[in-house]
């Protein structure tokens, strides 16, 4: 009896616990290697003008959605497991929201400038 609670199988473990302590911390050395290469690589896009100027910008958030997706993968363990539906599902609420918001930002903050009022007009009305 005793033995059969012991000896549980794979499906009785948490999300976390299937990995030996070893390797987790082979996967977090992984990860903070990776993290440490693409942040060092963003401190040499932006100063060493290895690219075209107007790339500059678009190389660095390359560089930060890969950081993203590596903090993601390994120190998250967000994956595409059945176990972590749910996480990939608010990841995405996520994503959606802070794209509206942004969005929503930018087009408010564009149209605002269109419909001020003329300088020269708004120096005449205070006098």
């Amino acid at each position: 009896m005793i033995d059969s609670v012991r000896h549980s199988s794979a499906a009785d473990l948490a999300p976390g616990d299937r990995q030996s302590h070893s390797a987790s911390i082979a996967a977090y050395t992984v990860g903070l290697g990776f993290a440490l290469l693409l942040t060092a690589a963003s401190f040499i896009v932006s100063q060493a003008h290895l690219l075209w100027e107007p790339g500059v910008a678009v190389g660095l958030a390359v560089l930060a959605i890969a950081q993203m997706g590596v903090h993601l993968v390994f120190f998250l363990h967000l994956n595409s497991g059945p176990d972590n539906t749910n996480n990939v599902l608010a990841l995405a609420f996520g994503i959606l929201i802070v794209t509206l918001v942004v969005s929503g930002s930018l087009w408010i903050m564009a149209n605002l400038n269109g419909n001020m009022i003329p300088h020269s007009v708004l120096m005449e009305m205070q006098r």
